[in-house]
């Protein structure tokens, strides 16, 4: 379980977040919503360990991992797939799946078949370049190479943005399958509150860098829900 405590993050001067606490736990999908610039990739970059916090603590599986750096973190399960999806365009499909294998034991250094059964273009393309690939098949691409990893805990940062209809429904298929492994928890960061309020398990809403709503989906209030995404 992800447990996130009352975290600070600044960027020299600036705050970025603000006493931010959220839960994620395996076989559930936690969504964080809001509009651009709220905090919510400043968010992932501070459970990926691409940022250290100034205050508070992130635990994950009973460990506190709040100064460990990303391949730390990698190795404890940790994947993320950031905004801008920063697959290698001059390198090929197959080989920027193969760079998943940077935290795994040589044993587990092989391609899961979840990879192309949730995305088969990728199987279809594996000798193509990164860079040759449509923006949803680069998406498909880094959530493929996110998955060779191994997750317990993955990070998507808004895998819609730009991405065409009938590749964001095959995101979401994905989504729901890897949450009914009953082994990953997911955090997923979006704007667009249908995409979300489909998959979600549990959901936050941040404005100026902190959470301004929070609840599970048992106990949603729509109204408030869609309150707190106009703010």
């Amino acid at each position: 379980m992800l447990d996130v405590n009352a975290i600070d993050l600044h960027y020299g001067a600036a705050q970025t977040l603000r006493g931010v606490s959220l839960k994620a736990e395996p076989g559930k999908v936690t969504c964080v919503l809001g509009r651009n610039g709220v905090g919510k990739t400043s968010l992932l970059d501070a459970l990926a360990g691409q940022h250290f916090v100034t205050r508070g603590t992130i635990t994950w599986e009973g460990e506190d991992i709040t100064k460990l750096r990303p391949p730390e973190r990698a190795r404890r399960g940790i994947s993320y797939v950031p905004q801008g999806r920063e697959i290698f365009p001059l390198l090929t499909v197959e080989e920027n799946l193969r760079t998943g294998f940077a935290p795994l034991k040589a044993s587990d250094r092989t391609i899961p078949d979840d990879v192309f059964s949730l995305f088969p273009v990728l199987n279809d393309m594996l000798r193509r370049r990164g860079g040759d690939l449509s923006g949803g098949q680069q998406q498909q691409l880094a959530i493929g190479r996110a998955l060779v990893m191994r997750p317990r805990l993955l990070l998507l940062d808004e895998p819609t943005e730009g991405i065409q209809p009938s590749i964001i429904k095959d995101i979401g298929r994905a989504i729901s399958y890897l949450r009914s492994l009953g082994k990953i928890a997911i955090v997923l960061v979006e704007q667009y509150l249908d995409f979300a309020h489909e998959l979600g398990d549990y959901f936050a809403v941040m404005e100026r860098g902190a959470v301004v709503y929070a609840s599970s989906r048992a106990d949603l209030d729509e109204g408030a829900l869609k309150r707190a995404m106009a703010i």
